[in-house]
């Protein structure tokens, strides 16, 4: 098994600074970044266990919330997307230096609101730098809105469960807009939260292929940093 460094980071976005953490396989293909904008609670423990999964495939993961503990107390900035996707492409360019370092591929993993800032911010990436793949895992993509929908290019996979019928509804109305390489997963007897037996192992085996699957090849140019 190959060895996984991880560091506890701070993205400073404005004059704000949200916590995360950066875990990354000695041999890694690619960084996934965790987008997770609704009851967040220090990461989600759901998304600590798919990164977790995901780095034993090989791949990198930095989690981090996307809203500070006393914005998360309310509802109204859970379902700000503009906010929540302007966030995410600040984390993006916040990494840039270690994806050029390291010539790794770009991935976004969003759950619930999340999705839907990360299907935003993969079509309004950063000057220079290029998402090459997205996973929803129970997410409002369709939040994203219709111009997003209809402009993304980063292949997309959808992870719905099967007693979620709102979410899938949803889901199957968004996908139809997409015009990029789009899939949409339905885990059997699994409710919003994957809580169920085995649920959980699903979604990461599911992901963690997706993003295998899209970063081969060789990675695409990180813009210039400055700082060095």
């Amino acid at each position: 098994m190959q060895h996984i460094t991880t560091e506890q980071v701070r993205i400073h976005i404005g004059d704000i600074a949200l916590p995360g953490d950066l875990a990354l396989p000695e041999a890694a293909s690619g960084l996934v970044l965790f987008a997770h904008g609704s009851g967040s609670s220090r990461h989600s423990v759901r998304n600590r266990e798919v990164a977790s999964m995901l780095n034993r495939m090989g791949l990198g993961t930095l989690l981090f919330d996307l809203l500070t503990t006393d914005e998360d107390v309310g509802m109204s900035r859970r379902f700000d997307i503009a906010l929540l996707s302007e966030r995410l492409k600040a984390a993006t360019v916040s990494v840039a230096h270690l994806v050029r370092e390291r010539h790794l591929r770009l991935g976004y993993y969003g759950a619930s609101t999340g999705a839907a800032a990360a299907v935003r911010a993969a079509v309004e990436a950063p000057p220079h730098m290029r998402i090459d793949a997205v996973v929803s895992r129970g997410g409002r993509v369709d939040l994203a809105g219709h111009e997003s929908l209809c402009h993304l290019q980063a292949p997309t996979l959808m992870i719905v469960g099967e007693a979620d019928p709102a979410v899938l509804n949803l889901n199957a109305r968004a996908i139809a807009w997409m015009p990029c390489e789009r899939r949409l997963e339905v885990i059997p007897g699994a409710t919003h939260l994957f809580e169920e037996p085995g649920a959980l192992d699903q979604v990461g085996k599911l992901a963690g292929k997706w993003f295998c699957t899209h970063f081969e090849g060789p990675a695409h140019p990180a813009p210039h940093d400055p700082a060095g």
